[in-house]
This record gives structure tokens, sequence and C-alpha cells, in this order.
């Protein structure tokens, strides 16, 4: 069983690095967000400030690196450089799925590496809800020790599991066995999707049981049917290939996700999902988001070196800077709260039908 998760591990690191796996027809629908410009901002650029809040901590930027991998010695030097950006440039880290580690202590090395670099990050742990549902809370404590998290992060992805070759889409219990975790952890918990959204619904649910923040983790980024529909294909599992084929643009486009459960809850929210830009972030925290998270993008830079992700960045950085400071924000309550953005498109069309306050 270990051997095929660490192998489930390394295809997903040599996929993602190697293949196409963004969604091929859906996008995001940061597109049909548009900013107000304002020529006359009144502010110099350095007057904008980033800093912001997020699980109660201050943060300098609104950025979040999301949980990639872990698990395998690929995942060591990866973490690592991950972990000192963002010790660097003091933003909040989230590893991969710890399974591995938790059923393999020779494994925890991988993932341990990111607490090592800096004790005082911010690091979230990550574990499934179908695991926690079958094996419990105990689960939840073991990944929080094993790299002292700050937070829990447990993902959803029914999708994902349906097609992923030898996948466990048995999710009758999630919801109790997220509600237990709350009641035993000392750290907050946080609930995310994996690539198709979460919508106003889920997001109540999640947070009358004490969710302390959710990552919507929308469609239009990376698309991880897509990426077990490779490895279906690579394994010969016809079926779940077939599936993967039917269902590789089923999801809630990011900003329409973001914006279901932005409106509907007052707990934290985290855009992520195909955040490629500064200007996305931007849009992402007029909409009500406190972070966006970024993945992929990392990943493929953190294979060789901090430095790498670092850069990337800072251009980052600098894009939130320049949209803020062409709509006259110079903090990121002024650009949330002062309503400079457009909606239109099939973005509208679904705030509309689904009742959404904007």
């Amino acid at each position: 069983m270990m051997e095929e998760h660490v192998s489930r591990k390394k295809d997903h690191i040599k996929i993602c690095l190697e293949e196409d796996v963004e969604f091929k027809d859906k996008t995001t629908w940061f597109e049909y967000v548009e900013f107000i410009h304002n020529p006359l901002p009144e502010m110099n650029i350095d007057d904008v400030k980033l800093e912001t809040k997020f699980l109660g901590e201050c943060f300098n930027y609104p950025i979040l690196i999301e949980g990639m991998t872990g698990g395998v010695p690929e995942a060591f030097e990866i973490n690592k450089n991950l972990a000192e950006v963002s010790s660097k440039l003091n933003i909040p880290m989230e590893v991969g799925s710890q399974r591995a580690g938790i059923y393999d202590p020779s494994l925890v090395y991988t993932y341990r590496v990111a607490r090592d670099v800096d004790p005082d990050i911010f690091l979230i742990g990550n574990i499934g809800g179908v695991q926690l549902a079958r094996e419990g809370v105990e689960l939840a404590e073991k990944a929080v020790e094993m790299i002292d998290a700050d937070a829990l992060a447990i993902h959803l992805n029914p999708l994902q599991e349906l097609i992923q070759p030898k996948g466990t889409p048995i999710f009758r219990g999630v919801l109790k066995a997220i509600e237990k975790t709350i009641e035993r952890l000392d750290v907050p918990v946080i609930v995310k999707e994996v690539g198709c959204g979460i919508p106003m619904e889920t997001a109540k649910i999640l947070e009358s049981i004490g969710v302390k923040a959710i990552d919507v983790a929308g469609a239009g980024g990376t698309n991880w049917t897509l990426i077990e529909k490779i490895r279906a294909r690579e394994s010969q599992d016809i079926e779940r290939e077939v599936l993967g084929e039917v269902f590789q643009e089923w999801g809630i486009p990011t900003a329409a996700s973001l914006i279901e459960v932005a409106s509907s809850v007052n707990i934290d929210v985290v855009a992520s999902g195909g955040i490629r830009s500064g200007l996305d972030i931007a849009k992402s925290l007029s909409l009500g988001a406190c972070m966006a998270g970024i993945a992929r993008p990392l990943l493929r830079l953190a294979v060789k070196n901090p430095q790498h992700v670092l850069n990337y960045l800072k251009e980052i950085i600098m894009q939130i800077k320049v949209a803020m400071y062409l709509t006259g924000s110079s903090t990121i309550e002024e650009l949330r709260n002062s309503k400079k953005i457009i909606i239109f498109g099939p973005l509208l069309e679904w705030c509309c039908q689904r009742n959404l306050k904007l």
C-alpha cells in the first residue's frame, strides 16, 4: 500500500512538471472581473501596503504557498526551498498530504524539513478528508505533531478519488470527521478543495461546525482530474480514463467559487485555483479573499532553487501593488471595501442566478 502511495506522489510531481495539466476549456473567470481605473490615485506606489491577517496572524503579503508534495525523496528539496521563501517573505506555507509520512516514519523528513528551516514560519499541515473519516482523528493529530503545524488543512477531492487509480471515493462520514477534528485539535482547521471549487451551501455548513478558513481551490488552473486521467491511461485503467475524459472540465470556476464563499460566510477565505499573476490576486482580494494560494507555478521553480521562487513572488508582489496603485488603494482593506470592480459576462450571470451578494 505504501509503495503505491509513494509511486503516486512521484507520478504527480513528474506529470505536473512535464505535462500540460491546466483546464483546456474552462477558465478561472477572473477575466470577467475588471478594475475601474483611477487616473488620479493621489498616492505613490510606495504608499501601497500589503500586510494582511490570516487565522489571526499578521503576514507581509496576501500570498499562501499551497500544499504541493511530500512523502518522496524529491519532496525534501522542494519543501526546503519553499520554506526558505516562506521565511524570507513572512508568508504562510502548506505542505502536501502527510499520509505517507504518517504511515512510514522514514519519510517524515520530507515534510519536517519545512519546520527545520525556520521554527517561526506559519506552517500548515495537510490531510485528506476521506482518510480522516476512515482512520480517525488521530491521523490529524499526527499530521500536526509531525511538523509542529500552526494550522491543519483538510482537503476534499471526491472527483480526484474517483478518477485516481485505486482511489477511495468514500465520502460518507467526512463532515463528522472534520467536526471531531476541530473539537480535538488546538490549532485552526482549514478546509479546501483541490480544483473543483466550493459552493456557498458547503461553505455555510463548514462555518457552522467551526472551520476557521476555507480555501476555494476552484476550477481553471491545475486540473487534478486530468492528472489522474493521465495516470489511469498509463496504468491501462480504461474505465477511469474514460471517466476522466468526460469529467475533466468539471468544477466551479475560481472567481465564481470565491464569490460564493466570501459572500456567505464570516471566516477567512483563500482564493486558489489558477492564480497566475498579481492581478489575479488583486481581483481575489477585491472579491473578499484575505489570501491567494499559488501551487504549480512555484513547484516548477522550487525544483531548481529558492531564489527562482523568490524572484517569481517578488514579481507577483509588484503586480499586486500596481493594481492597487491604479485603483487608488493603499491597503487591502481599501481595495476590498471601495467597490472598485465591475463583474460581467458569465460570472455576472452566475451571481444573478445564484442570488449572490456582490
